[in-house]
């Protein structure tokens, strides 16, 4: 079984019959909720490991 759109050429496809900017700025805004939600555990880690290297150092 094949996927088919319904759009013929691909400015169809962006503009989505007027709900485009509706449509792809919720994509977008998803998109940077995931990566935030990917990078904010890892620099508050990095952060945490430098903390814990100066409270090493001050001892």
């Amino acid at each position: 079984m094949v996927a088919r759109l319904d759009f013929e050429v691909v400015t169809e496809l962006l503009h989505m019959g007027g709900h485009g900017v509706y449509v792809w700025s919720a994509y977008a805004l998803s998109f940077a909720a995931l990566v935030g939600i990917g990078i904010w555990p890892l620099a508050s880690l990095r952060a945490r490991i430098r903390r814990l290297k100066r409270r090493g150092e001050r001892q």
